[in-house]
């Protein structure tokens, strides 16, 4: 008459019926004031009504478990128990649990009224993981309520293995949860619970995310090629995933095509090339952490470089291996491999080493530097001449003899040249100048004497003159 909503006195009505144990009178009421979701994939666990619901079922009825305190439960208790042994549930799950109508009318009430996470948070509430997996499969519900539902319960309840083993049981293939366990992996990595993450992708066989996932295990936090060092254990984990992986492969080619959808492909060819990479970086490590335990190491890099990085980095890795050694020539030979195998700018990290070498002041070694660049059988003609002028552009104080030895190095006599006119070495510059074929030395004599009427050298400017 009021006109007022009377979905509340309903409600209430429906609470009175429960607590007093009219179970059908209760159904009816709330069935009047209770509505199913407009979404049952909705991440939430349905109206605030049937959750009070639930909540006062779940508490009526603690689980009954065969025990010898059974002897000691009171007469309703009892007869509950007997009252539930016969009745034929809906599901009947795995697990200690003997059910009653209490979990029942849960149910009843979850199914009409609830969303799917509800439901299957009721499953995994009382040990009946495989009936919630049955239920998120059966109405095909979106990964993210596998993610709220079951996976993070699982893995924070320590049931993980569990979870595995009811999957493989339900699909030994694992097809069915490829969505499911692709989102679980994403979820994992934003988290960033790496363990886990490795957990599930043995399990999953996904080799290729496994080998990635170690590959951050080895490189993530370390400090020093010592640290690096005492996690070479990574890196023979990533050689078995990839060598488990091409086995795979090879099995599988000329029969019908691996169909996991869910695990990340690489062609044979690529795969080869990142075993490779690791045997290449083991040797990186053991090299680098023998330079660092001797204490030859000079770098104080706060960056970390390894070959799993980009270009720069390799790149990077090649300077440091040649720049670490006891000598120059010592950590030649595996520089040299890695800017083979990844085809790296050669000339660029040839004259990163120098410069640095010029800041160290260790000329003599810029000397063996560019002896194995020359020996190393692929340097282009100018290579080293390059390194040089290369050096002399940012630096301009090095000592004069150590300056004239590295010039006297240099194979083109125009480069000699070019070199002597940026250290504004005017007077070598024009020795090297006529001695060149005449058309040329009338050029360069020119330029010479251009730039000691410029800098003020009359002496130098008198004789390129009379020259001319």
């Amino acid at each position: 008459k009021s006109g007022l909503d009377p979905g509340g006195a309903w409600h209430a009505w429906g609470m009175a019926c429960l607590k007093a144990g009219n179970l059908p009178s209760a159904r009816e009421k709330f069935n009047r004031c209770l509505k199913p979701p407009m979404d049952l994939n909705q991440l939430n666990h349905g109206s605030r009504l049937v959750q009070d619901v639930i909540q006062y079922l779940e508490s009526t009825v603690k689980p009954v478990l065969i025990t010898d305190d059974d002897y000691f439960a009171t007469l309703r208790e009892l007869e509950a128990t007997l009252r539930t042994r016969s009745l034929s549930l809906e599901v009947m799950c795995e697990g200690k649990i003997q059910h009653n109508s209490y979990y029942q009318e849960c149910l009843f009430y979850l199914h009409s009224y609830g969303t799917n996470l509800a439901i299957i948070s009721f499953y995994m509430r009382h040990d009946c993981m495989r009936e919630a997996l049955l239920h998120l499969l059966n109405k095909e519900s979106p990964s993210e309520v596998f993610i709220e539902g079951i996976f993070i319960p699982s893995y924070e309840s320590g049931k993980l293995h569990m979870l595995e083993n009811l999957l493989e049981t339900i699909d030994p293939g694992l097809e069915s949860w490829g969505v499911y366990l692709i989102a679980a992996c994403k979820y994992l990595q934003r988290k960033n619970y790496y363990h886990i993450l490795y957990e599930l992708q043995q399990f999953m066989k996904d080799h290729v995310r496994a080998a990635m996932t170690c590959i951050r295990f080895f490189t993530h936090g370390a400090k020093s090629y010592t640290e690096l060092g005492g996690k070479q254990m990574w890196l023979l984990k990533i050689k078995d995933h990839l060598k488990v992986y091409l086995q795979e492969i090879s099995r599988s080619s000329g029969r019908k095509k691996m169909t996991f959808a869910f695990r990340k492909k690489m062609s044979a060819t690529d795969v080869s090339r990142h075993i490779n990479t690791v045997d290449l970086q083991m040797e990186v490590t053991k090299f680098l952490h023998q330079c660092e335990s001797s204490g030859a190491s000079q770098m104080t890099n706060s960056s970390l470089p390894t070959l799993f990085g980009n270009n720069n980095m390799k790149m990077d890795v090649a300077c440091k291996v040649i720049l670490e050694g006891k000598n120059i020539e010592e950590g030649f030979g595996i520089a040299f491999r890695v800017l083979q195998d990844f085809q790296l700018e050669a000339t660029e990290v040839y004259t990163k080493v120098a410069k640095q070498l010029v800041r160290q002041q260790k000329y003599s070694e810029i000397q063996q530097l560019l002896k194995c660049v020359n020996e190393s059988g692929v340097a282009a003609k100018n290579d080293g001449d390059n390194i040089i002028l290369n050096c002399l552009n940012e630096f301009k104080n090095i000592p004069a003899e150590d300056l004239d030895n590295l010039i006297q190095d240099m194979d083109s006599d125009e480069n000699k040249i070019q070199a002597y006119l940026l250290c504004n070495k005017l007077r070598s510059a024009y020795l090297v100048a006529v001695r060149q074929e005449k058309a040329r030395a009338v050029q360069l004599v020119q330029r010479v004497r251009q730039l000691a009427d410029s800098s003020g050298d009359h002496v130098v400017k008198a004789i390129c003159a009379q020259w001319l």
